[in-house]
């Protein structure tokens, strides 16, 4: 009957931490800073929190005894949270990337039913009607700022290991530059209309070889020539640019795939698409670059979520064993000291708060040594990979403050399931056994 209470009080810890530990997961910053708050105030002010921070100052004294197993904590939560800090990074990056493309000044028109300029068909003849809709801005002349685009997938050497990789060859109109503004020539000049010219992101210059200013690419049979380098800071800064009217006959092109459009006004992609609508000759789709775009990086944003969390989950488990073991292991070095403590008044709840706070206070070390190594390591590092275009994207791992608050929480709600079980053994110990003990 006894053991039966037991393990029923088991599992009632068991389902209550669980709970407690997606509570925890939820929880914003400023409700943990409160919450230890709370606890700070009933370690200073009250006589039982006294006595567990009486208990709690013996058992950080003895931790250079225990240097082996603390390490084991400390560096197991680390690399749990270095590599899930990492992996969230790359998401963030690449979702900061495409995000801060486009805009909602700017709109792109696609086929109807697209999801990306690659299966997007716009015949040539469709291009006057669309310039003529309402909605869309006029430049100081009264034209129409519209640009036709057209995007080609080529190959081109990586830096990295010369292994070809697929770069997006973008030809644009001559309004392609005004619906741009943040692109600004960093190096040499713009192409010419006309020529067989290109110009580089900086992003593509980083990454794949052939791409210095003056230097010649053999696409499709024939020899184009870089005569600038761009930056924009977005998901351009991976794509090649040249005028849509060579890149197309070049790759026998007939259509382009889309439409990129100022929008007149606050008001102005409201009526492009009322207009869109009501043309039964286009049957075309409008948004805005900025939706487009974040749109793009959706499923790889969410499938390196998913990866990070449940690599962070794997790591965690044996994290979790690891502090567990330790901290066992700790308290039955110091089976004796807990029961002299016993002895001397100190009751269940002081000693099961100061094994808890002694391992928090180690995963919160490993929390910190795992977040700041991956911000040194990884927080700007460039790197690729493919988007919805089947083409590479350039982009920058992104360590947020909220990426490091996040690997902090799971440190510390790993040092809670690992600190909890034998927090509650030591306060369970029976203290003639444990005086008896070795």
């Amino acid at each position: 009957m006894k053991r039966l209470g037991k393990w029923l009080g088991n599992l009632g810890v068991t389902i209550a931490l669980v709970g407690g530990l997606v509570v925890w997961s939820m929880l914003p910053w400023y409700a943990v800073v409160a919450l230890a708050v709370v606890v700070a105030a009933w370690l200073m002010l009250t006589r039982t929190g006294a006595l567990a921070r009486a208990a709690t100052s013996i058992g950080i004294a003895g931790l250079p005894q225990r240097l082996g197993a603390s390490s084991v904590i400390v560096f197991g939560i680390a690399g749990v949270v270095g590599v899930l800090v990492a992996m969230l990074a790359m998401g963030e990056g690449f979702k900061a990337t495409l995000d801060n493309t486009g805009g909602s000044d700017t709109a792109i028109v696609l086929r109807g039913g697209s999801q990306a300029e690659t299966n997007s068909v716009i015949t040539r003849d469709q291009v006057p009607l669309v310039s003529s809709l309402a909605g869309i801005a006029s430049d100081e002349a009264g034209h129409p700022v519209v640009s036709p685009e057209l995007s080609q997938v080529v190959n081109l050497p990586s830096k990295a290991d010369g292994t070809d990789s697929n770069v997006q060859f973008r030809g644009v109109g001559p309004a392609g530059w005004a619906l741009r503004p943040q692109l600004r020539i960093v190096e040499g000049r713009k192409f010419t209309p006309g020529l067989r010219e290109i110009v580089a992101g900086r992003g593509a210059q980083r990454q794949f070889q052939g791409l210095a200013v003056g230097h010649q690419l053999k696409l499709a049979n024939q020899a184009w020539t870089v005569v600038g380098i761009f930056e924009s800071h977005d998901s351009h800064d991976s794509e090649l640019w040249a005028d849509v009217d060579v890149l197309g006959p070049a790759y026998q092109r007939q259509a382009y795939q889309s439409v990129t459009v100022k929008l007149d006004g606050k008001d102005g992609f409201k009526r492009l698409k009322a207009a869109l609508a009501a043309d039964p000759r286009l049957k075309l789709d409008v948004s805005t670059t900025h939706d487009y775009y974040a749109k793009q990086s959706e499923n790889l944003t969410r499938l390196i979520k998913g990866l990070g969390i449940v690599i962070g989950v794997i790591m965690g488990i044996g994290a979790v064993f690891g502090a567990l073991n330790s901290m066992y292991a700790a308290v039955a070095g110091r089976a004796r000291e807990i029961a002299t403590l016993r002895a001397l008044g100190f009751r269940g709840l002081p000693v099961v708060t100061a094994v808890m706070l002694e391992t928090m206070l180690l995963a919160l070390a490993g929390g910190l040594l795992g977040a700041g190594i991956a911000w040194l390591v990884f927080n700007g590092y460039t790197v690729s990979t493919l988007g919805n275009n089947f083409s590479q994207v350039v982009f920058q791992f992104r360590v947020s403050p909220e990426l490091l608050w996040t690997g902090l929480k799971w440190a510390l709600g790993i040092g809670l399931v690992g600190g909890l079980f034998p927090a509650l053994r030591a306060a369970r110990l029976p203290v003639t056994v444990a005086l008896r003990a070795a």
